[in-house]
């Protein structure tokens, strides 16, 4: 899904306004705030209220300054998915979403990060978003249950 929609935006040309991601991220971060809102439960309401209040500093910061800040809040929001139900109970939220989230996040900030990479100067060897993409694989590889990535030395 997120794969799609981030080719359904760059194929129409929404992403061509830098407001798009960042949009995405604010929107993103809702629905927990939205699970909270449904369930009553005032205690997750407040909790991942602050957590979107979080994600949407970061959405302006990004927005502001780099995408790659965009691109590392997405893939951060997919890791906080991943521990989302350890960390706060949210009984709004469906049993698939942190799966579901973590993937369309994931998948989001490694498309934006490919976005970011294409449109970068060729002489960068390992930028912000080169350590993006390598964050974005540790987090696979993670969620997989597979621990980091190593490699021989």
């Amino acid at each position: 899904g997120g794969l799609a929609l981030c080719a359904f935006a760059t194929l129409v040309g929404f992403d061509r306004d830098r407001a798009f991601y960042p949009v995405m991220l604010a929107v993103i971060a809702g629905y927990y705030l939205l699970f909270a809102i449904m369930s009553g439960d005032t205690s997750a309401l407040v909790l991942d209220g602050l957590v979107m209040i979080s994600f949407l500093a970061v959405a302006v910061i990004g927005f502001k300054t780099n995408r790659r800040v965009v691109a590392a809040a997405l893939l951060a929001h997919g890791v906080f998915d991943a521990f989302h139900r350890h960390l706060i109970d949210n009984p709004g939220a469906p049993p698939w979403w942190p799966t579901f989230c973590l993937t369309f996040d994931v998948a989001a900030a490694a498309y934006l990060s490919f976005r970011i990479r294409k449109s970068a100067p060729s002489r960068r060897i390992l930028g912000a978003g080169g350590l993006v993409g390598a964050l974005l694989l540790a987090a696979v590889a993670g969620a997989a249950g597979r621990g980091p990535a190593r490699t021989a030395t």
